[in-house]
């Protein structure tokens, strides 16, 4: 089961990315939207490692 919803994930990842191309490329509009998306996520992505990282080196240097 876990191999499933990973092998689904990794499916999703890598049409985000081939979106995120063709839509750099002047793709449809629906492209462009799922390319933004993709964008999207992986920002928001970025900035929850950022902040689960910044606190954890905020508990280290407090102790």
């Amino acid at each position: 089961m876990a191999v499933l919803v990973l092998s689904g994930i990794l499916v999703l990842a890598v049409g985000g990315c081939v979106c995120v191309v063709w839509a750099a490329r002047g793709g449809p509009r629906w492209v462009r939207a799922i390319a933004a998306a993709t964008l999207a996520a992986g920002e928001l992505v970025r900035h929850t490692g950022r902040t689960s990282r910044s606190l954890s080196r905020g508990s280290d240097s407090d102790g």
